[in-house]
């Protein structure tokens, strides 16, 4: 069993992946092919009108909540520049950035306003004079410094002197429900802010080891953008937060019902070489925001203590409610419950125009998860906003099961009530002597459609019954395509193609013994 310890440099995630992928085409080329094949299964987006009435709840929350649009591209929107992904808006975020380090201008140390990284003196008011109202770059020393948690104004550039270097700390007296980072109006809003070269812990200590972490909605983590225009979050670490380690997020989160989002989300901001471990929920997270790019970075080992123990879907990286236009290139994680997942729940829209390129899973127990939670059976209402999921370069490493979630079978990939979804250039590999107990090693189910699988292996899965599992069907799976998959090594079968073999289509697949 493949086992990863914590001195992982995400920065090295774009050529690992390669090498494991056995990569030889340019970037380039491969997007192309991507988006080529997003072409081939694409259908007009045609949501169903659900014609069931709002119930009490919905209602509440549809005051802070806007129609859901979902924008029907034909485009997955990467850009390669040589070995480099990047989403085409990133050159408006680089001109703001440009704007914010002329507007802070020279550094202020937070030392002369009384700030003490001596791990035990409360700096928390020492900060709050540093930051003004805004317009500063604050310079924080290598230290230890507690606060009861900081709000950040607009136009402010918050930079450490490095991760493991500058800590900041929350005060063993602060409540559960603080969190230790955030912006300083998430009403109306603020923008233009960079939190750069630190670490950020949220002291779960301070917690008796039976107590849930996190008190609901949007609190309770280590740094939280609630409407933010224009952000930045470079060289980051996130340590035991009782929510989510980073939540790029709304005002609150909302439950108005499919089709609905909540209003004051976030938009235009960067995550880079950001990392995390022992969170209560997830790594990093995206709520009702939209044109967000997560690059470079790592997450393993939650805690999963935000949740009842055993049914913790605590996950790396998690793209939510709401989300729309989020790309994520060269990232990874290890031992969550799921590596990506790209959800709803069932009170919410599903997150949509969600790209992936390059991802490493290692020992997660479901990889890749796409799903709409309480849209997948046959009585459920079909989902109105799970459209549009381009991934490519995904790399899945032995997954298991977790004690996190008792009962969930692990897999590499699994696509659930998702449409105009392409998978390309996969390793999904098991490991030989694992119990997978008979099942499927990858599955496309509930309703999915619009399905491209191709250019990609399963290998090692040998303690599995099958590869790859479509539950097609008239009202299941529909319009699945399949093509250049060689298994090598792995399970007695490579696919189970359902009940309907008109709906998939099986274009050069090869199994191999040795």
């Amino acid at each position: 069993m493949l086992k990863w310890d914590d001195n992982h440099y995400p920065s090295n995630n774009g050529p690992l992946i390669d090498m494991l992928l056995e990569t030889e085409e340019p970037l380039q080329s491969i997007t192309e092919e991507t988006q080529q094949l997003y072409d081939q299964i694409r259908k007009p987006l045609k949501p169903p009108k659900n014609i069931r009435k709002k119930t009490l709840s919905e209602k509440f929350w549809s005051l802070i909540s806007t129609d859901f649009a979902i924008d029907d591209k034909k485009e997955i929107g990467f850009k390669a520049e040589e070995e480099q992904i990047l989403p085409y808006w990133k050159n408006e975020l680089d001109s703001e950035y440009e704007r914010l380090q002329e507007v802070t201008g020279n550094y202020i140390s937070v030392t002369q306003f009384g700030a003490r990284g001596d791990g035990r003196t409360d700096s928390t008011a020492a900060f709050k004079g540093a930051f003004g109202n805004g317009g500063r770059k604050i310079f924080v020393p290598e230290g230890v410094y507690i606060v009861k948690g900081l709000k950040l104004p607009s136009w402010t550039r918050l930079v450490g002197a490095g991760k493991g270097k500058t800590i900041l700390r929350l005060h063993n007296n602060t409540p559960k429900r603080r969190t230790l980072l955030a912006n300083r109006n998430p009403i109306r809003g603020n923008r233009n802010i960079a939190v750069e070269g630190l670490t950020l812990d949220w002291n779960m200590e301070r917690l008796s080891a039976d107590q849930k972490t996190a008190t609901g909605n949007n609190l309770s983590s280590c740094l939280t953008f609630a409407k933010v225009r224009y952000g930045w979050v470079r060289d980051v670490d996130a340590l035991n937060p009782g929510l989510h380690c980073f939540d790029i997020s709304s005002s609150y989160y909302s439950y108005a019902g499919d089709g609905t989002k909540a209003k004051g989300g976030s938009s235009y901001v960067w995550l880079n070489r950001v990392t995390g471990s022992g969170f209560g929920d997830d790594g990093v997270t995206t709520h009702h925001s939209d044109h967000i790019f997560i690059s470079n970075s790592h997450f393993s080992d939650p805690c999963g203590r935000s949740h009842k123990r055993g049914f913790s879907n605590s996950n790396g990286f998690e793209i939510d409610d709401g989300s729309t236009n989020i790309w994520l290139a060269n990232n990874s994680s290890t031992r969550c419950f799921g590596g990506v997942e790209i959800k709803a729940h069932e009170t919410s829209s599903a997150a949509s125009g969600v790209h992936i390129s390059g991802h490493l899973s290692v020992n997660d127990n479901r990889a890749f998860n796409f799903r709409h939670i309480g849209h997948h059976q046959p009585g459920d209402d079909e989902s109105q906003s799970a459209y549009m999921i381009s991934a490519q370069k995904l790399v899945a490493i032995h997954p298991v099961r977790t004690e996190l979630y008792k009962n969930s079978s692990p897999r590499a990939l699994v696509v659930s009530g998702y449409k105009n979804v392409v998978v390309n250039r996969f390793l999904f590999a098991g490991d030989p002597q694992y119990d997978y107990r008979h099942q499927t090693a990858a599955s496309i189910q509930f309703r999915a459609r619009n399905v491209a699988l191709a250019n990609g292996r399963f290998q090692g899965f040998r303690r599995a019954a099958i590869d790859l599992t479509i539950a097609s069907g008239n009202k299941n799976v529909q319009n699945v395509l399949v093509q250049s998959v060689h298994s090598h090594n792995s399970a007695p079968a490579i696919i189970d193609s359902g009940d309907s073999e008109t709906e998939v289509r099986l274009n050069m697949i090869l199994r191999t013994e040795t």
